[in-house]
């Protein structure tokens, strides 16, 4: 049973699931889920494989069912940490297990630096903290050029490049930069300009879930056990370097899961990944 829950601050309504009771009757921790930009809709299937435990999930602030009134569009790690940490409180939940993926793992690591007695276990999927890469300063070039053919071109076309981007295997040099971006249509997208402009990856207002690393003294610091994970698929990806990035700023190897960046969906925003695989490894990595 899934009961969803609204959490109204000043400066947002948060929108969260609530599967299983709560509080949790089998004498574990409540097993939190959170992405950015994704939304809670992201954890359906992975959540389906952990019926046995209570799992919470959220939509971030302006996403989804959540709704802001701060008047702002930016999202940042700071935002994100500080909601998921008003939910756990509101839930009287912590220290709660959190699954983080993407921007979400950014969100985990803020939290665990900063509300440490929160989090008793992070599991960090591919955080993309590109400024922790040797080639960032091209990196953010070339997230600046997807944001440019965003908005000059539209979704399709600054899909596409995100995609390329995401796709190319090492550093980004100068060649990746100087070459024409990839054609919508060679990954099923639209060619036309729909005239919206409020895609929350490229756009430009999620940068800062990217841009800003958490202060990683304070995770080594923190009581929680952290893991950072990384996709078997994403060796020399973005994303896959960004992880091993983190994990050795922590002093650590990142643990290898099943898959790719999106190795948890099972038909979530049409990507299969390998859900049951992925799971049964995230059930060994929060120790059954």
């Amino acid at each position: 049973m899934t009961e969803t829950h609204m959490l109204k601050t000043p400066d947002v309504t948060l929108a969260y699931d609530v599967r299983g009771p709560m509080p949790p009757t089998d004498g574990r921790p409540v097993l939190m889920m959170v992405g950015a930009p994704m939304d809670a809709s992201g954890f359906t299937t992975l959540a389906s494989h952990f019926a046995d435990r209570t799992v919470v999930t959220y939509d971030p602030r302006g996403l989804g069912r959540s709704t802001r009134h701060d008047g702002s569009l930016v999202n940042t790690p700071e935002q994100n940490a500080e909601d998921i940490h008003q939910i756990i409180t509101e839930l009287g939940a912590g220290p709660v297990e959190l699954f983080g993926s993407s921007g979400g793992a950014v969100s985990g690591l803020e939290l665990v630096a900063t509300h440490p007695e929160d989090v008793a276990l992070l599991v960090a999927h591919e955080p993309p903290l590109t400024p922790l890469l040797p080639d960032a300063d091209k990196v953010k070039a070339a997230t600046d050029r997807i944001h440019s053919i965003y908005m000059e071109k539209g979704w399709g076309h600054g899909m596409a490049a995100f995609i390329g981007m995401t796709e190319w295997k090492g550093e980004i040099t100068d060649e990746y930069l100087a070459s024409p971006p990839p054609d919508p249509a060679a990954f099923g997208m639209p060619t036309e300009d729909d005239g919206s402009r409020d895609d929350p990856l490229l756009s430009g207002v999620s940068d800062e879930v990217t841009d800003k690393v958490p202060d990683l003294e304070a995770v080594k610091a923190a009581p929680t056990r952290v893991v950072i994970a990384v996709g078997e698929e994403s060796e020399g990806l973005m994303t896959g370097r960004t992880s091993v990035a983190v994990a050795e700023a922590l002093g650590q190897d990142a643990v290898v899961f099943p898959s790719n960046h999106g190795g948890f969906l099972g038909g979530e925003f049409g990507q299969m990944g390998k859900p049951e695989e992925f799971a049964t490894k995230l059930r060994e990595v929060l120790g059954g």
